[in-house]
């Protein structure tokens, strides 16, 4: 890949750390709920502040979903893994370390892939392993002072980390976005960015082509892939105008602030060291059998890399078409659930699932978009849409009269497909005699465009057009009219 003009030579290096909640209801080593919104302080328990004569026990719904995104990204499951604790010293870590993976995590290696544009990418994962979550400093609201809310404490987390294979910010927001449709499309995290439930550290460093990788600076908590891109293309140019003025970057970790669109150093970076790592004595060593996981395999979806393959091989879909359509599992679903409706609503013929694929990412995503909901929401039902689509492909009204019933389909959700064409007065004349008739009279009508056609304008003909169709009340068959003016005109 090329560099853009702006890096000036330079190569960009990215790696992701991302924090993906997992779905469970109860926290990693206790039981209380991981309810998001509470009341400060009313989700945390003795266990989850470590207060004396506690001791954390495993959720294994927790181990669980981590097996399974393990399996997913074919990496390896360790039979076998160990609980650290990491030391340090902040106002919402009430233990004074956080329980995390150290030298063993859960998964190791693997690997995702996905598009850019229309260019294929891979990102090799490190390792992904298990976690508590700290609690959460506010800053507002409290006259001057600062609060501690220690709901989040113990809240299970996967840590999913990159190799540094990402080289430009647009990369980055692909993968993050790839791995957000995993680990959602896995029903392991929600993915909420807005609540926590999936947030983004991106480590930048830059160097000149062959050179030794650079020194990075980590940028922390990046909750939307806008901010994301925004954040990571201000650092590059940061750094680059550092190193070209004669400057050193030192290794820190940043925050991006979306208002001035820059980032700014929080503190120093850690380095492993500096946490003092060592094996939790109060988790036995976590072990997980041959039998687990093949249990967990069997009840795995379909992956969306997989899907998407069959979408091209059995609908004959582009690779990017099937690619947009397995972003989301709810997507993909309802993409199907509309492709089986048109056939079986049309005249036997296989409505081409090309057609349905086109309306879901034209019509459904401009009125999603607009409605600002997501496909799950959508008051117009896969069978709906499918019936939609076939009264078009079976020539039943054309595609402008298909946006109108479209339209008035959205807004009065339940309505049959086909009642509302007939009350639309919208269905389209395909009647042989009919059309013949129309386009016999638009002819001895306009002499004038019938000459102007033979004397080689071609702007003649589709006035013609527009008068049949104007003769017609836009009923006519748009291909038919045209077939039947050519045949006249010779």
């Amino acid at each position: 890949m090329s560099n853009p003009p702006l890096t000036r030579g330079y190569e960009v290096v990215i790696g992701i750390e991302t924090h993906a909640q997992l779905s469970t209801q109860s926290k990693i080593f206790s039981g209380s709920s991981t309810t998001f919104g509470a009341e400060p302080n009313t989700q945390a328990s003795a266990v989850d502040l470590a207060l004396p004569g506690t001791l954390p026990v495993m959720n294994r719904g927790a181990v669980e979903r981590a097996i399974r995104f393990g399996l997913a990204v074919d990496g390896s499951v360790a039979p076998l893994s160990i609980f650290a604790r990491k030391n340090y010293f902040y106002p919402d870590l009430p233990k004074g370390y956080q329980i995390s993976q150290y030298e063993t995590p859960v998964v190791q290696g693997g690997s995702l892939g996905f598009l850019v544009g229309a260019t294929p990418h891979t990102v090799h994962l490190t390792r992904a392993h298990l976690e508590e979550d700290a609690g959460k400093s506010l800053h507002e609201d409290y006259q001057g002072q600062s609060g501690i809310d220690l709901n989040r404490a113990g809240t299970p987390l996967l840590e999913i980390v990159t190799e540094p294979d990402m080289r430009s910010s647009a990369e980055a927001v692909e993968y993050a976005k790839a791995l957000h449709a995993l680990v959602t499309w896995l029903g392991i995290c929600d993915g909420n960015m807005q609540e926590g439930s999936f947030r983004c550290d991106a480590n930048v460093s830059v160097r000149r082509p062959g050179a030794p990788f650079g020194t990075r600076r980590e940028i922390k908590n990046l909750n939307s892939f806008k901010f994301m891109q925004q954040a990571i293309d201000y650092e590059v140019q940061w750094q680059i105008d550092l190193i070209e003025d004669g400057g050193t970057v030192r290794q820190a970790t940043v925050l991006f602030d979306p208002q001035s669109g820059e980032t700014r150093a929080m503190r120093s970076k850690e380095d492993a060291h500096d946490y003092r790592y060592f094996p939790d004595p109060d988790l036995p060593p976590l072990v997980i059998s041959a039998d687990w996981i093949a249990t967990v395999r069997a009840g795995m979806p379909e992956l969306p890399r997989a899907m998407a393959e069959r979408f091209v091989q059995q609908y004959a879909l582009p690779v990017q078409d099937a690619a947009l359509l397995t972003m989301s599992i709810e997507t993909a679903r309802y993409f199907e659930a509309a492709v089986a409706a048109s056939v079986s609503s049309g005249d036997g013929t296989a409505t081409p699932a090309k057609s349905v694929a086109n309306w879901m990412m034209g019509e459904l995503s401009r009125r999603l978009n607009a409605d600002a909901i997501d496909i799950a929401q959508s008051p117009l039902a896969p069978s709906t849409l499918g019936r939609l689509v076939a009264r078009i492909a079976d020539r039943t009204i054309s595609n402008n009269a298909g946006r109108q019933v479209f339209d008035a389909l959205w807004t009065s959700a339940g309505t049959d497909v086909d009642a509302l064409i007939e009350s639309l007065g919208l269905r389209q004349t395909n009647d042989a005699g009919e059309l013949d008739a129309l386009v016999d009279g638009v002819l001895t009508a306009n002499e004038r465009s019938v000459a102007e056609y033979r004397a080689g304008k071609e702007k003649a003909f589709n006035a013609l057009v527009g008068q049949v169709m104007k003769a017609s009340r836009g009923k006519a068959n748009p291909e038919q009219v045209n077939a039947l003016l050519k045949k006249r005109l010779g």
